[in-house]
């Protein structure tokens, strides 16, 4: 082979050894300034979310009305969510609750959607800061309150936090969600929503379930417990299925609901959870 050749051949070798190491480089620049620009935007979301968490959801949470839960077996956790936050309050040490339960590890396995409820039936929540009862309407709305039956017999809110607290425009405690996440939920759900208030107005001692935003049929575990009078916009799936009223006990949400939020700007500073519940014949 003529050097002529071989030199001609080593230059073209030269040419694709240096296209291969420009073409490296500009994917690694380009790589960089992806990973910048993702950088960015989770720090604003971060940000966007301590500042403005939605009121309950999400995950029930209350779009994110309650907060729901994404996926289908869970319950939601969507109300809608509040034209503003509060400021994050520091744990209250004058709580004179003793702490809340934390996130359930293995949640009671619910497959099954309980049957429809008949009738009026009284439920008591024990909870860490004392007792809140309920009288749930069975006839109104048979599907929410025989879903709440069936998992408050099987334990399911046995040890369970409340995990969610909002307290501009919208004010309500949520709970039913062993993971604390506002993702939780059986391995179920259902709709379409029930008695839900023609006006939209939710009085305080309201007790609801949450669901996804738009979703009627998204509803699982999760409920809220409105302490102050709430407007809570429908969607496009109606509005949010009220199980019954709170008959004993309110002044504990509305003291928990006094201590402000925690650190998070979603869970109240004051903890408080669900030791047990109890349902008791119809009222």
């Amino acid at each position: 082979m003529s050097s002529k050749r071989e030199r001609e051949q080593e230059r073209r070798r030269q040419e694709k050894f240096e296209q291969r190491v420009a073409a490296k480089e500009q994917h690694r620049r380009a790589a960089t300034r992806r990973n910048v620009v993702v950088a960015a935007v989770v720090a604003v979301v971060a940000a966007g979310a301590v500042v403005g968490a939605s009121l309950l959801g999400g995950g029930d949470t209350a779009g994110d009305p309650v907060a729901a839960e994404p996926t289908a077996p869970s319950s939601a956790d969507a109300l809608p969510s509040p034209a503003e936050a509060t400021v994050a309050a520091p744990v209250d040490e004058t709580n004179p609750c003793p702490p809340g339960p934390g996130p359930v590890a293995q949640p009671v396995v619910v497959d099954e959607q309980p049957p429809p409820a008949e009738g009026r039936v009284a439920v008591t929540l024990a909870t860490t800061c004392g007792d809140i009862e309920v009288v749930m309407d069975g006839d109104a709305a048979p599907e929410a309150v025989g879903s709440f039956v069936g998992l408050a017999e099987a334990g399911y809110y046995d040890s369970t936090p409340c995990h969610r607290l909002t307290t501009a425009g919208i004010f309500v405690l949520q709970c039913g969600d062993p993971t604390a996440t506002g993702q939780g939920g059986p391995g179920y759900s259902y709709g379409p929503v029930e008695n839900a208030p023609a006006d939209d107005v939710y009085p305080a001692g309201t007790v609801a379930m949450a669901r996804v935003g738009g979703d009627g049929e998204s509803m699982g575990s999760q409920f809220f417990v409105v302490y102050e009078d709430s407007t809570i916009p429908s969607d496009a799936a109606g509005g949010y299925s009220v199980l019954g009223q709170v008959t004993s006990g309110l002044d504990i949400v509305e003291q928990v609901a006094e201590g402000g939020l925690a650190a998070d700007g979603t869970a109240p500073a004051r903890s408080i959870g669900i030791t047990s519940v109890t349902v008791e014949e119809s009222a």
